[in-house]
């Protein structure tokens, strides 16, 4: 169902995945993506980095558009270490990198975790929210073959859940949309409550 909003929308993310999902709620929109240091807003704590990095995103692109209501998101791809620390899979660098994070996430369970800033003449608002997600045990071969398809090099944790990548989930706790890269249900219940 689509918002009636009294400001416009800016969406501050080039991730033609987040289009697609705002558009569920939000008919018309403009794309301008924040150009940010994600590395340097980077935290030990994948939950804290996922919401800095929308909440970043969201106050720069602002500044550009400062009678609108901005929305951002970040997705961190975050595997439990057995110290109780996590590592974050970023975006591969390269075929190589990508397919050393699906040889990391195969035959186990990790976390993705998607923040969501909305900044607004009158605010700011950010949350979080988080899936769980178990790989099935991958070959090289497979892990190879899917990485020759182009899909993982630009998705964190180098896997698209919505494309190829469905065939190696063997289970998913959570809201798919999550994993995606925009919590549909999350954002719109935030945006009504502006």
């Amino acid at each position: 169902m689509a918002l009636r909003l009294k400001y416009s929308v800016v969406l501050g993310s080039a991730s033609p995945r987040r289009v697609e999902l705002l558009k569920k709620i939000v008919p018309e929109f403009v794309v301008d993506p924040a150009h940010i240091d994600e590395d340097a807003l980077t935290d030990s704590d994948p939950y804290v980095t996922a919401q800095r990095l929308a909440r970043e995103k969201a106050i720069a692109v602002f500044e550009r558009h400062p009678d609108a209501i901005v929305i951002a998101g970040d997705t961190v791809v975050a595997v439990p270490q057995d110290d109780g620390s996590w590592m974050q899979l970023a975006k591969p660098a390269d075929p190589a990198d990508a397919c050393r994070m699906l040889g990391i996430l195969q035959g186990r369970s990790h976390k993705v975790i998607t923040g969501i800033a909305i900044r607004w003449p009158l605010g700011l608002e950010s949350m979080t929210d988080a899936a769980t997600v178990t790989f099935k045990p991958m070959t090289v071969e497979q892990i190879e073959d899917y990485v020759a398809t182009g899909e993982p090099l630009d998705k964190a944790g180098a896997y698209g859940a919505q494309g190829l990548a469905q065939r190696f989930l063997e289970r998913l706790e959570g809201d798919f949309e999550t994993v995606v890269g925009l919590p549909v249900k999350l954002l719109e219940e935030a945006l009504r409550s502006l």
